[in-house]
């Protein structure tokens, strides 16, 4: 393997809004879930008492429910295709989010490789979660890193895809970087920028970007790769 693509789920993958989001309009606590993001994004809330908060909110929350609220969600257009090309080059794909790991790990069926998410208790919500298990905008860069150690790549071969402030310190430490509908703090950080609702393009502006990556240390023999198509624009 040469490269690793790393995706932010909420506000990248899903596209304007979060895991967090959906499933509270499901359960019907909107009101509540905006007034504790509100709290976290003053500073008044940490990620361990946000996730707290939230199993809290939202128990006896099922997997058959988080099954259906993840089938209706809005996921970037593109995201199966690009997902299969970067397999089919023998690339692996991460997404590294702060969203529960029930809802993210559903992400292995369109094709993602590997899901780094918070740790939760076992649906239905019956206690709370460990706050160590709760990954913070730092722990994402310890996420690849630990990912990178595992298939022996450098950073260089690594390319991240955000949109938020939760996306800063990977994108700090990454030189190849995609803000994809993203905040003006992330742009300026990014190494490219896109905005609309195709991951393919993105994907394309990251590919004829980023440097030729050094092979890795541990080479594993890939499929035939088949060509990926730039998508049309109008």
């Amino acid at each position: 393997m040469s490269r690793l693509h790393v995706f932010d789920m909420d506000g990248t993958l899903l596209s304007g809004t979060t895991a967090s989001l959906e499933i509270a309009r499901r359960l019907g606590c909107v009101t509540d879930l905006v007034r504790l993001e509100e709290s976290f994004a003053a500073g008044t809330v940490d990620t361990s008492a946000f996730a707290a908060r939230i199993c809290q909110l939202w128990q006896g929350l099922t997997p058959r429910v988080t099954a259906e609220v993840f089938a209706a969600a809005p996921w970037i257009g593109g995201l199966r295709d690009v997902l299969a090309d970067i397999r089919r080059r023998g690339e692996r794909s991460a997404v590294v989010t702060l969203s529960p790991d029930f809802f993210a790990e559903r992400l292995t069926a369109f094709g993602v490789d590997d899901v780094v998410a918070s740790r939760f208790p076992p649906l239905p919500l019956r206690a709370l979660p460990d706050p160590a298990g709760i990954l913070t905008p730092a722990g994402k860069v310890e996420a690849v890193d630990r990912l990178r150690a595992v298939h022996g790549l450098e950073r260089d071969s690594c390319v991240a895809y955000g949109d938020s402030g939760s996306d800063i310190p990977l994108f700090r430490a990454l030189e190849h970087t995609v803000a994809v509908n993203a905040t003006e703090s992330l742009r300026k950080l990014a190494r490219s920028r896109y905005d609309g609702d195709d991951l393919r393009a993105a994907y394309h502006l990251a590919r004829s970007r980023s440097a030729p990556v050094p092979a890795p240390r541990r080479p594993v023999p890939s499929p035939p790769s088949k060509t990926f198509k730039e998508p049309e624009r109008t």
